[in-house]
């Protein structure tokens, strides 16, 4: 893994992150249910997720945007201003998305008012730089998950021919894009480790813990979860899931190493593959373009 500063040095030479406002439409319609290639599990983890990202993005927005005029480096506030426009961008989008969602029975209000309420917590309860460090520890998570969906063509199968998949498509390139942004925020005006593992810790457990309890009530309200063999098949699936693969466990995990950068992973050629497929002069999501 390269040093802090072999990582800030690289990180010059990137492109600046830019904000893209793309317009997606959904079909009208309650839609198919289990929109994830038929999946019951993938569906609803799926949905839970989309109900956690406007109001997570929003706390995002809000940890890093307090330090903004504390930071003294232009390539790194350049890069903050991209930063919050993507999330800006991601939050209005899935938004849309979850009121389309909630019409095929999935309870993303519910998710984003508990989502609101528990990261709200954490910014009355805890400092500014806690809620710094509990941004990059789940720009940590966001951005790990967006590189297994670029990545890997099993995962973006689980979305075939879903109306969801472009969107998702979009917002992963851009997780991925501005990974460091939170991190290199709260190393310039804070670095300490022991706050930053300390949040790591904690949103590991309540992050998890948060999206399998809110499975498991958007499960009790689908008549197809009380079939036993279409569970079990699901749930058998998802042990063989791409997004639980013991390298992303590693990945994970690398957070609490010391020197520890987002960048220590590459992902510049998955990148600008990406940007091509979907924004280039015949990408796929070109003329969504606003």
């Amino acid at each position: 893994m390269a040093s802090q500063s072999e990582q800030s040095e690289r990180n010059r030479a990137r492109q600046g992150i830019r904000v893209r406002r793309v317009s997606f439409s959904y079909p009208d319609g309650p839609g198919r249910r289990h929109y994830a290639d038929g999946d019951l599990m993938m569906s609803h983890i799926v949905a839970v997720l989309s109900g956690m990202f406007p109001d997570g993005e929003d706390f995002f927005v809000r940890s890093v945007r307090r330090f903004a005029d504390d930071i003294t480096d232009p390539v790194l506030k350049e890069q903050v201003a991209g930063f919050i426009g993507q999330e800006v961008s991601h939050g209005r989008e899935h938004r849309e998305l979850n009121v389309k969602l909630a019409r095929m029975g999935y309870p993303t209000p519910q998710v984003e008012k508990g989502t609101q309420r528990g990261l709200g917590f954490v910014e009355k309860h805890r400092s500014a730089e806690y809620s710094l460090a509990v941004t990059a520890a789940l720009e940590h998570y966001t951005a790990t998950l967006a590189e297994v969906l670029l990545g890997d063509e099993r995962a973006r199968e689980l979305l075939a021919g879903s109306a969801v998949r472009d969107m998702l498509l979009w917002h992963a390139l851009e997780e991925s894009e501005h990974k460091a942004v939170a991190y290199d925020v709260f190393q310039h005006v804070c670095g300490d480790e022991r706050i930053r593992v300390r949040a790591m810790r904690r949103v590991t457990v309540t992050f998890i813990a948060s999206v399998l309890f809110r499975t498991v009530l958007s499960l009790l309200r689908d008549p197809a979860a009380y079939n036993p063999a279409r569970l079990g098949r699901s749930i058998f699936a998802l042990r063989h899931s791409p997004y639980l693969s013991g390298q992303v466990v590693a990945r994970i995990r690398a957070y609490f190493a010391p020197g520890f950068h987002p960048h220590g992973v590459e992902s510049d050629a998955l990148l600008e593959t990406w940007r091509e497929e979907l924004f280039g002069p015949a990408g796929k999501l070109a003329a969504s373009l606003r």
